[in-house]
């Protein structure tokens, strides 16, 4: 197999990472107008460059790693070179409708990783077109495998998603950040306050994950009557960071469709 991954910055870097640490690779293209920012790709085995064309005529499967703006552009200047290949786009608020009309024969799968991918930890949801064949679709999702956990989803759910795993990481690390300046602020080193903060998000993210039981009652097995925990819960309600979070992923939701509808103008579609 082979496969291109066109617009290798920081989501495109972390996909062509997570193919090496598999070991299995595949033979990878990558480019990037800045070829300084694949310096570090070099002696793996990647064949780098800026000719997106190149790549995509010489690969099976091609991967859009592009910001959304360009996603269009970048696919109707390569239609001849995808022909009916599997593509993947991993751009945000670009539905596979609108690919369709920069490239109408080509095997679309539309993909949200996050950021995590570069350490093999993303969530990744997965829409699949209908024209994509069964050995295409084994191989996308083998594919988006290799970023971490990955799970087939209606395409109407990818605002939402986007808003939620997709971006989450930013809001998970600044619950990381808020919680090592508190331990800061109780005392502890900055280094152990980091620690116990980034550790302690890992364990009760794996405790969620595999203990069966809703985040709810594993919150309520922590906090005992008269305890530390309530304490610091009942601060936490008072400042309403339930609804703090709802909101942002509603605003966020908004913001993806109003970037795919953006896009759609600007592209003469809808």
């Amino acid at each position: 197999m082979s496969i291109a991954v066109i617009g290798a910055g920081t989501i495109g870097k972390a996909v062509v990472r997570a193919f090496l640490a598999r070991g299995d690779g595949p033979r990878i293209y990558a480019t990037r107008r800045n070829l300084t920012g694949l310096a570090d790709l070099e002696g793996a085995g990647i064949v780098i460059g800026r000719d997106n064309a190149e790549a995509a005529r010489e690969a099976d499967t091609i991967i859009l790693a592009v910001k959304p703006g360009d996603v269009l552009p970048v696919l109707t200047r390569l239609k001849g070179e995808v022909g009916r290949k599997l593509v993947i786009s991993l751009a945000a608020a670009v539905p596979i409708a609108y690919l369709r009309k920069a490239a109408p024969d080509a095997h679309y799968v539309r993909a949200m990783p996050n950021v995590a991918a570069i350490v093999r930890a993303s969530f990744t949801p997965y829409c699949v077109a209908p024209e994509v064949t069964p050995d295409e679709r084994a191989t996308a999702i083998g594919l988006v495998e290799a970023f971490g956990a990955a799970v087939e989803v209606e395409e109407e759910h990818f605002d939402a998603l986007t808003a939620l795993s997709g971006s989450g990481p930013a809001y998970v690390l600044t619950v990381a950040e808020a919680l090592m300046y508190a331990g800061i602020k109780a005392g502890l080193p900055r280094a152990l306050a980091l620690r116990a903060s980034l550790e302690t998000l890992v364990g009760a993210a794996k405790l969620a994950l595999e203990g069966g039981l809703h985040p709810a009652e594993l919150r309520d097995m922590v906090v005992t009557p008269g305890g530390v925990a309530i304490e610091g819960i009942y601060e936490l309600e008072d400042s309403a960071i339930r609804t703090a979070f709802m909101r942002a992923i509603e605003k966020a939701t908004a913001k993806s469709a109003l970037i795919a509808e953006k896009i759609g103008k600007a592209n003469g579609i809808g």
